[in-house]
């Protein structure tokens, strides 16, 4: 009975690939949105849309950052996606908690402490993806 019990609780592998394909097409769609802001945007028009600090650095730095971030964009979403090279998805997502993490010192730094949660939960979201796409629901190369 308590082995009944304990594996009607417990989640499903189909349970863990969908909340894993969730958290993937979420860090896609935000990273997607940034790396589009911060590619295609004028230091201004980031300045408006609350990124003042696009203003205060170079635009290789700020151009740089919108590659980084269009990368993982591709990486989060298309190896799982085709099977191809699957592995990189879980790079991806550690390069997506290498960025948050920058950018927490970053904000912490400049005392925008106030922005820092949200990193937080994005960090946590990316490292999710990681330990998913690693260890608990790995897809299978072709």
């Amino acid at each position: 009975m308590t082995t009944a019990l304990s594996t009607a609780s417990a989640p499903t592998g189909k349970a863990w690939t969908i909340g894993l394909w969730v958290a993937q097409i979420l860090l896609a769609a935000f990273f997607g949105f940034a790396a589009y802001m911060k590619l295609l945007m004028s230091p201004e028009a980031l300045a408006g849309m609350g990124l003042v600090w696009a203003q205060e650095y170079p635009m290789w730095f700020v151009r740089s950052i919108g590659f980084a971030e269009l990368a993982g964009t591709l990486g989060i979403v298309l190896p799982a996606l085709t099977r191809i090279q699957p592995g990189l998805t879980p790079l991806a997502a550690l390069g997506f908690s290498t960025i948050q993490v920058l950018a927490i010192g970053f904000h912490l730094s400049r005392g925008e402490g106030a922005l820092t949660p949200f990193n937080f939960v994005v960090l946590a979201v990316a490292l999710f993806v990681l330990w998913g796409r690693s260890r608990k629901a790995p897809i299978a190369a072709r």
